[in-house]
C-alpha cells in the first residue's frame, strides 16, 4: 500500500508535491480516497504522528474510508489497536494515531495538534470548520493539509483551489477528470454522459467548477418538453407531493412512450390549490380527478412528512395521505419515500438530466394543458445567486413546490449514481 508504484500517474503527481497545503479537485471515482489513505499511512509511519481524515459527517467518514483503511493496515501487517467507536487506529510500533472524524460537530475537533489533516469532499464541509477549528490544529505542529473532493459550484473549495493555482509557494492545486484517474472505463463515462445534463456531467466527471446561476431547470424548453401526453388507466400512476399551504400541490406522472419516441416520464396532471390548502384537501382533489384509476398508485415526496408545516389535523402528512387515499385505491396504494431527503442540488441535477442529457436525450415531458403550473415552475424557478446549485426560495415563493415534488420522484427512480454502480468501492 505504501509503494508509490501502486499509485496512478496522476496520483503520483499529487503525492510527490512538497507543498504544505494541497488541493485536489477531481471527477468521481478518480481514486482520491485511496490517495488520501496512502497519505495518512505515510504520515503515520513516522514516530508519534497524528493524522486525521475529516469528512462532512461522522457517518460519511465511516462509510467512505473506515473499511478501506483497516484493509490497508491488515495488508501492511502493522500492529494496530482499533477503536471502533472513535474510528481511530493506534499504531503500536510508531506510536502514531490515525483518526476519522466528521465535520458536522466542529466543537469535537478542537484542541488536538495534527501533523496531517485530510479533508475529503471538502466542498460539502462548512468553511468555518476549517478556518475556525481545523486550521489552528496545524499551527503548533507545522502540520500539513490535503483538501480533496469533487467541485460543488464556486464555493470555498473553489477559493482554496484557486489559491493553490495562483497563491503562495506552500500551496498547490490539481484538477483531474474521472478518466484521468484510470479507474472508470471510458464506456462507463460515456454512459454517464448520456444520462446527465451538461452542467452536472462537467461538474461530476470533468471536475469543473460550474457556476450555477440563473434558471434552476435550464434544460427545460417549452417547444421541446411540452406536448399532449397519453394517460393509461391500467399503468402505475405516480403522485408527487411537496407539503405546503399556499399553494397546496401534487404533480401527477406516468412512465410512457413519449412523443419523441423515448421511454420516459410524462407529467400528465397536477393539483394546484393557491391558498388555504392542506393535505386532506389535496387528496380529495386527487380522488375526484383520478379515483377511477385501475393500476397501482405510487406516492413520492418530501421525507419529512410536512413536519412544521401542513399537517395540523392528526399525524404526519403521510398519515393523512394514507387515510384519504386508501379507501379509493385500497392495496394498490404504495409509498416510495426515502428516510431522508436528498440535497436540493442533487434533486435539481436529477431533473435537469431527465429533461435533457448531455447527449440530447429528452426523457421528461409535460402536458402543458393539464399541468400549466409545472411549466411555470420549470420556466421560472431561480437558483441562489452565488450559491452552488441551491434554489432561491425567496425569489419565487409561489413557485418551486411542484418542481420540488417531481424532483423527489426523479431522484428516487433515476438517481445519478446509477452509471457507476458497477465500479468497485476501492475506486472511490
Amino acid at each position: 500500500m505504501l509503494n508509490p508504484n501502486d499509485l496512478t500517474d496522476k496520483q503520483k503527481v499529487v503525492a510527490q508535491s512538497g507543498a504544505r497545503f494541497r488541493v485536489l479537485a477531481s471527477g468521481r471515482r478518480f481514486g482520491k480516497t485511496y490517495l488520501a489513505i496512502y497519505e495518512l499511512l505515510l504520515c503515520a509511519a513516522g514516530l508519534n504522528q497524528i493524522a486525521w481524515y475529516v469528512a462532512p459527517s461522522y457517518r460519511q467518514a465511516k462509510q467512505i474510508s473506515w473499511k478501506m483503511l483497516k484493509e490497508a493496515l491488515t495488508f501492511l501487517n502493522w500492529s494496530v489497536r482499533y477503536n471502533e467507536t472513535d474510528l481511530s487506529c493506534y499504531l503500536t510500533q510508531s506510536g502514531s494515531t490515525i483518526a476519522l472524524r466528521g465535520a458536522d460537530n466542529p466543537d469535537a475537533l478542537r484542541g488536538v495538534g495534527i501533523n496531517l489533516l485530510v479533508i475529503d469532499e471538502a466542498a460539502d464541509v462548512k468553511q468555518e470548520a476549517w478556518t475556525e477549528v481545523l486550521r489552528p490544529t496545524l499551527s503548533d505542529t507545522g502540520g500539513k493539509a490535503f483538501f480533496i473532493g469533487t467541485p460543488k459550484g464556486r464555493n470555498w473549495f473553489y477559493d482554496l483551489y484557486m489559491r493553490g493555482k495562483d497563491g503562495p509557494e506552500d500551496w498547490e492545486s490539481w484538477q483531474f477528470t474521472t478518466l484521468e484517474g484510470m479507474i472508470v472505463p471510458p464506456e462507463e463515462v460515456e454512459l454517464a454522459r448520456r444520462d446527465l445534463d451538461d452542467l452536472t456531467f462537467a461538474q461530476e466527471y470533468l471536475a469543473s467548477f460550474v457556476n450555477f446561476e440563473g434558471r434552476a431547470y435550464y434544460t427545460f424548453e417549452y417547444g421541446t418538453h411540452c406536448h399532449d401526453l397519453e394517460y393509461d388507466p391500467k399503468q402505475p400512476l405516480a403522485l408527487c407531493f411537496d407539503f405546503n399551504i399556499a399553494p397546496g400541490v401534487c404533480a401527477i406522472a406516468q412512465e410512457q412512450k413519449l412523443p419523441n419516441g423515448f421511454d420516459g416520464t410524462g407529467i400528465i396532471g397536477e393539483v394546484y390549490i393557491p391558498r388555504n390548502s392542506n393535505t386532506p384537501a389535496i387528496c380529495r382533489k386527487i380522488v375526484a380527478d383520478w379515483g377511477k384509476h385501475e393500476g397501482r398508485v405510487i406516492c413520492y415526496g418530501d421525507a419529512t412528512g410536512g413536519s412544521g408545516g401542513t399537517a395540523k389535523v392528526s399525524g404526519s402528512d403521510w398519515d393523512l395521505i394514507r387515510q384519504e387515499l386508501r379507501p379509493a385505491f385500497s392495496d394498490r396504494l404504495t409509498f416510495h419515500v426515502k428516510t431522508g431527503n436528498p440535497r436540493e442540488r442533487v434533486r435539481v441535477n436529477a431533473v435537469n438530466s431527465r429533461l435533457k442529457s448531455t447527449s440530447g436525450d429528452v426523457r421528461l415531458m409535460v402536458d402543458a394543458k393539464k399541468a400549466p403550473h409545472v411549466v411555470r415552475d420549470f420556466e421560472g424557478v431561480q437558483l441562489l445567486k452565488g450559491g452552488s446549485g441551491e434554489i432561491d426560495k425567496k425569489a419565487t415563493p409561489d413557485l418551486t413546490h411542484l418542481s420540488d415534488s417531481i424532483g423527489y420522484m426523479i431522484e428516487y427512480c433515476f438517481p445519478q449514481t446509477a452509471p457507476l454502480s458497477r465500479i468497485p468501492l476501492a475506486g472511490v
